[in-house]
């Protein structure tokens, strides 16, 4: 056997190593989405390595992909898309994805009314706007409506007087901290039920767990000190990747 005939196993194998880790070589793959209508919070899932990403206000977007993933494009203003992420786009880096607005058929419907000429009849039907001290101009409370236990707090933490009785004798009892107490937790399930309407079922596309365990799975997310500055007034970006440090531990406590 010639020295050559020796040597060509060798470079085969070189070859296909070489081939080979290049497919496994993940990249930082980096992304445009354009639309005519908003693209910011969009959502951008890798379904194959289940990593996820979040477009800014210019559709710009960055994720971990390696050749052949599937990235699935989510928004409820546009139609799902999915990219296979191929040669090209993996030697290029950059995917540009084109979406398209999400449009839903309307129900026919009548504009304006068939008067019957009997006044009584026609007051009946007629459709406005209940009329409220605003409108008016009378001056009142026009925040949000609070909710029961807001209102009982109010109403314990407040008083008439020079010297309000209320609130002292609340206080001294304890009542008064027992009904903030209350408030933030209807606040913290209120945030929670928000949080899982909009992304449970986007989160675990990409995250595993029996359905029968995430209701306690979310729960343990709600029991975390950090929970509601983590989740509230940010974006789903913020909120997916709290998410998944969450289901680590509640995985690792499941283990013990």
């Amino acid at each position: 056997m010639t020295p050559l005939e020796k040597t060509k196993p060798l470079v085969f194998l070189s070859c296909f190593f070489s081939v080979l880790c290049s497919f496994a070589q993940g990249i930082e793959l980096k992304g445009k989405l354009v639309s005519n209508l908003n693209v910011e919070n969009i959502h951008i899932i890798n379904q194959t390595s289940h990593t996820f990403s979040v477009a800014n206000k210019f559709g710009e977007f960055v994720i971990p992909a390696r050749k052949n993933d599937t990235l699935k494009i989510t928004s409820i203003q546009h139609k799902p898309k999915e990219i296979v992420v191929t040669e090209s786009i993996y030697t290029e880096r950059f995917v540009e994805v084109f979406l398209e607005p999400l449009t839903y058929d309307l129900d026919a419907v009548t504009v304006g009314k068939i008067l019957t000429g009997d006044l009584l009849k026609d007051v009946e039907r007629v459709e406005g706007q209940p009329v409220t001290a605003k409108m008016l101009g009378i001056p009142s409370y026009q925040g949000k409506p609070l909710t029961h236990n807001e209102r009982v707090l109010n109403e314990a933490t407040t008083g008439g007087g020079i010297i309000p009785l209320n609130p002292i004798l609340n206080g001294i009892s304890g009542r008064t901290k027992k009904l903030k107490k209350r408030v933030t937790l209807e606040r913290r399930d209120e945030l929670l039920r928000k949080v899982r309407e909009r992304l449970e079922d986007e989160f675990f596309q990409m995250a595993s767990l029996k359905k029968a365990s995430r209701t306690d799975f979310f729960y343990f997310c709600a029991e975390d000190p950090n929970f509601t500055a983590r989740c509230k007034n940010t974006n789903d970006l913020e909120i997916l990747t709290f998410l998944q440090e969450k289901l680590q531990q509640y995985k690792r406590n499941l283990k013990q």
